[in-house]
């Protein structure tokens, strides 16, 4: 049984009562958390201000009520609204500094940040500005933070085929793929959008030594879940909700200890999950599923990672070493070289070990 395991299935009565304080100094990686969509408020709106033809309002305080989601579909519009406020190089470089300093705040130590840069480059950025942008901003973050981030490169589903090709040609293109670049992957909305035609580019992607990390089975049935197993070579799965509806993918996933990125606040948000009671986060546990916790859009959905991980000690009655255990997954099932994954580790347990000592 799993350290995770152990700690979930321990009674609430020996979660932390308040674990927020811990939760806020303890070091954490987060694997599941888009570019634009973890824009600030504050950031969002300087971004309208440059661009005042967009319907995004300049006002931080009126950003709450426009990201506020229907379904699904609208949050997806309103999403591809403010991915528009994107269309300069220093706009893309403003924005990734920003997240780092957002992050690095939370104690996030390591990110594996997802960027859609197809959206950028048909916008009219230039391919080659938009990657010296990303790096310059990393290596910034990384300086005067400390926070280390990573690339993850995703297709927009809804865009097809077309971006499918050049999402692929400037993440293996060797004059143009950053040196962040860790990750290819596939995002946007699931109903109407088959995984199994984007199989191809995965290959030659993973061929390139990018490692498979596509959404599936945030609004679609665990068969989602599957296609990405078999077709895409998925290694983690973004989201993966629908995987307690089948207990022979849980079964799959704890064996071959493919990691769920778990986004509890996110799935309520979009209306994937009806309510925190009802997520399947302790389904998950229980089948001995890998679980990492991540924020995904936090801005939009009014959260960040403290806040998750808080939801998830909760929901999975956590004490403080739980919790701990929790984030080393996400260590763990990160693409961080072996070396940084056992210095951030070592961070953990001595942050967990001095926070209980008498």
């Amino acid at each position: 049984m799993t350290e995770q395991h152990t700690a979930a299935a321990e009674t609430d009565t020996t979660a932390a009562a308040d674990p927020h304080a811990f939760i806020a100094g303890l070091p954490k990686a987060e694997l599941h958390v888009h570019h634009v969509g973890s824009a600030s408020p504050r950031i969002v709106a300087e971004l309208a201000a440059r661009h005042p033809d967009s319907a995004v309002p300049t006002d931080p305080e009126a950003l709450a009520d426009y990201f506020t989601f229907t379904d699904f579909a609208h949050f997806i519009q309103v999403y591809l609204s403010v991915v528009d406020l994107i269309r300069t190089p220093e706009d893309v470089r403003l924005l990734t500094y920003e997240v780092a300093r957002d992050m690095a705040r939370q104690n996030v130590r390591y990110a594996e940040l997802t960027l859609t840069p197809y959206s950028s480059v048909r916008r009219g950025i230039d391919d080659r500005a938009f990657m010296d942008a990303i790096e310059d901003a990393r290596k910034a973050a990384e300086d005067e933070f400390g926070t280390v981030l990573r690339w993850c490169f995703d297709i927009p589903g809804e865009a097809g085929i077309v971006s499918a090709e050049e999402t692929l040609r400037l993440a293996t293109t060797d004059k143009l793929r950053p040196e962040g670049l860790v990750s290819f992957g596939l995002g946007g909305p699931e109903i109407g959008v088959p995984r199994p035609q984007f199989k191809p580019y995965f290959e030659q992607a993973i061929a390139a030594g990018l490692h498979s990390v596509p959404h599936a089975g945030e609004t679609t049935g665990p068969e989602t879940i599957w296609d990405a197993l078999l077709h895409l070579g998925a290694e983690r799965i973004g989201h993966g909700t629908t995987a307690a509806q089948d207990p022979k993918l849980l079964a799959h996933l704890a064996e071959h200890r493919i990691p769920l990125e778990v986004c509890p606040t996110s799935n309520i948000a979009t209306r994937a999950v009806r309510t925190l009671d009802e997520h399947p986060i302790r389904q998950f546990v229980e089948a001995g599923v890998v679980v990492t916790i991540n924020s995904d859009d936090p801005p939009m959905f009014g959260t960040d990672l403290n806040t998750e991980y808080a939801v998830a000690a909760r929901l999975l009655g956590l004490d403080e070493r739980g919790i701990a255990a929790l984030a080393k997954n996400a260590v763990e099932a990160s693409f961080l070289d072996p070396a940084g994954k056992a210095r951030i580790a070592a961070e953990i347990d001595t942050y967990t070990e001095t926070w209980l000592a008498p």
